[in-house]
């Protein structure tokens, strides 16, 4: 925004215009903190690989700034980031100490740390890290872990192989889905492993990997796993 000065102004400040920035902060700089102090770009970077011709911002960063933006927005598409960064340039800049461009949000960008993150080898590596350090530092409680799994379905194109297909639905049986499964402590709710699979999946083949990967991850006895009928079929 440039605002023209009236004479008196000018005289004073000894410029002809001054040239005044606005940016909507909202909660981004409440979500970048709590990221910040969870450690996230931290643990994403020492987990997904930066190719040694890599430039611009880390993946961790960009994977905080972009989650800051999903839950403030409401908008989970990588098209709209590049527009929102050049909105807030200053503002994300001075909250990450970092050098941003739009460019380090573009869509071929974003797909290329989506497809890192959906490799198990280096999304339960993270899960691992993140836990360690919430549960460390706030001494959560950790006696009971509920596991359960839901479905979110939607208007998407099935293709053979593909994360989207139709399954036995808790919603539409005529919308493909896909299925979530989360172990989260109980009564807290505080997520602790999370696999995103294809929808026509089974929910009592889900528990027994989940649990095995939590486990390894808290290195704690006496933890007692709580879920539905489908649990206990699992065995």
């Amino acid at each position: 925004m440039r605002v023209q000065l009236v004479q008196q102004a000018k005289d004073i400040l000894g410029q002809s215009d001054l040239v005044m920035i606005t940016e909507r902060v909202d909660d981004v700089a409440l979500l970048i903190g709590q990221m910040v102090t969870m450690g996230f770009p931290e643990v994403l970077d020492r987990h997904i690989p930066r190719h040694w011709t890599q430039r611009g911002l880390s993946w961790g960063w960009t994977a905080v700034i972009w989650l800051a933006y999903i839950v403030t927005e409401g908008d989970h598409r990588k098209v709209s980031m590049e527009t929102y960064i050049k909105g807030m340039h200053h503002t994300l800049s001075h909250l990450t100490a970092q050098s941003i461009e739009p460019l380090d949000f573009s869509d071929d960008r974003l797909s290329h740390l989506l497809k890192h993150l959906s490799k198990p080898a280096y999304w339960h590596a993270i899960e691992r890290d993140l836990n360690e350090r919430s549960i460390e530092i706030y001494d959560l409680a950790q006696n009971v872990i509920r596991c359960d799994a839901t479905t979110v379905s939607g208007a998407h194109e099935v293709t053979e192989g593909g994360l989207v297909q139709f399954g036995h639905s808790k919603d539409d049986p005529t919308r493909p889905q896909i299925k979530v499964m989360i172990g989260a402590l109980d009564p807290l709710g505080m997520p602790l492993a999370t696999d995103v699979l294809s929808g026509e999946r089974a929910d009592d083949g889900l528990y027994i990997p989940l649990i095995q990967r939590i486990r390894t991850g808290l290195k704690t006895s006496g933890l007692l796993f709580v879920g539905d009928c489908n649990l206990t079929m699992s065995h």
